[in-house]
């Protein structure tokens, strides 16, 4: 049996605080062990390559309906997905709240545009547009 779910073997790992020669062990999912001569029932070669963590952007329009005039042109489909080839694994676009429309219902609005299109982890950056109590 298999120590992990996906092994990440031979590359050059670069955290936020070392450079190191290892092996990334995967299990649901999740990083749980970087070590060498780690055991997986799936085996990615990363040898001669840098192996990084995903980008977070923390700055991004996807699917506003109209901001100033201007409507993006993403949805999340198109949007997350162009973000996963750039190596960004999580994105934090705005989530415009309606004059009259609670900031919950804006929330609620931005999930449904992302259920079942967002290929990477999504979070929201909400735009207050009618503050009350």
């Amino acid at each position: 049996m298999s120590t992990f779910d996906l092994v990440i073997k031979g590359g050059t790992v670069v955290t936020a605080a070392d450079t190191i020669n290892c092996d990334v062990g995967i299990r649901v999912g999740r990083v749980v062990e970087l070590a060498t001569e780690l055991d997986g029932a799936e085996v990615i070669d990363a040898t001669g390559k840098l192996v990084l963590p995903g980008g977070i952007d923390s700055h991004c329009h996807i699917a506003e309906d109209g901001f100033y005039g201007v409507k993006s042109v993403d949805d999340f489909e198109s949007g997350t997905v162009s973000a996963a080839f750039g190596g960004t694994t999580t994105i934090v676009p705005f989530a415009e709240q309606k004059r009259d429309k609670s900031l919950r219902a804006a929330i609620q609005d931005y999930h449904a545009k992302a259920e079942g299109k967002a290929v990477i982890d999504y979070a929201f950056h909400p735009i207050l547009v009618d503050p009350d109590e």
